[in-house]
């Protein structure tokens, strides 16, 4: 069992763990009992962002409708569209040897689909978190769950891995946006249709 993170705490991931390439970033949730009408599909997807907070081209922005980058260091292995089950609903793999050197941040974020129409948010949603596994070794490095903390929003950014002076950290976010997807498309530069 790797470290339970808070709200705001960060940790090196590379610091004590000299020659770690490739973690899993597992993302889980459940749906509280509420009745609203409609199945949930909640989606995770992953912003890689340069230092200015954007990304750099379309193409970093990890998600269903794009789920590899293009230098192969994201990826991310499909939609779950119930949230049914133990353990990950969706995961993001990354090499971190193959991260483009423009990029210094990888954000992981958890949108409701169609969440206005469906009259869903993340206040009827609960048991979310996010963990970071060492891949090789198979073993949960850090977990940080997200609380129940929200009423209207309808995307939140459960966390961010970041280059600082030569090491990979994580940070945890946990914060709420209203406008779903697009409302973070925006904040991260991501161009929508």
């Amino acid at each position: 069992m790797g470290v339970c993170l808070t709200k705001g705490q960060k940790v090196s991931l590379t610091k004590d763990n000299e020659g770690l390439s490739k973690i899993i970033v597992g993302i889980g949730w459940d749906i509280n009992q509420f009745d609203t009408g409609g199945d949930f599909d909640l989606d995770s997807v992953a912003f890689m962002v340069g230092d200015n907070g954007k990304v750099t081209k379309q193409e970093d922005f990890i998600f269903f409708g794009n789920l590899k980058h293009p230098s192969g260091s994201v990826e991310h292995l499909g939609d779950n569209r119930t949230g049914v089950g133990e353990g990950d609903d969706e995961v993001i793999k990354i090499e971190l040897s193959k991260i483009p050197a423009e990029i210094t941040k990888i954000v992981f974020a958890v949108t409701i689909y169609e969440a206005e129409a469906r009259h869903q948010n993340f206040g009827q949603v609960s048991n979310a978190f996010v963990r970071i596994v060492d891949e090789v070794k198979n073993e949960e490095m850090l977990r940080y769950d997200l609380g129940e903390d929200f009423s209207i929003e309808t995307a939140a950014v459960f966390g961010e891995l970041y280059k600082h002076n030569g090491e990979w950290k994580f940070n945890a976010i946990g914060s709420g946006f209203q406008g779903g997807l697009a409302a973070l498309c925006g904040t991260y530069g991501v161009e929508v249709g």
